[in-house]
């Protein structure tokens, strides 16, 4: 029996590192990887969206219109 239970100890503790030395090997891998490919295809930076100069304007000039489409779409939709 207790030859039984050493052997059970052993291989626990022999999967166990296994898992824990495999695991630990992908994360470096991975991350080696990642660092690797950044540095071989660098990502764009990101380009700026540009506010629509359009609306802004025609919503200066028409403020007394947007107002009352505003309202009347809010009237719609509330039920009243």
């Amino acid at each position: 029996m207790d030859n039984l239970l050493s052997e059970g100890l052993s291989l626990l503790v022999f999967g166990m590192g296994f898992v824990f030395v495999f695991l630990t090997l992908l994360v470096i891998s991975t991350n080696f990887m990642s660092k690797f490919v950044g540095k071989l295809f660098p990502e764009a930076p990101p380009v700026p969206k540009k506010k629509p100069v359009a609306a802004a304007a025609a919503a200066g000039n028409n403020q007394d219109e947007l107002i009352a489409v505003m309202t009347a779409a809010v009237h719609k939709y509330r039920g009243k």
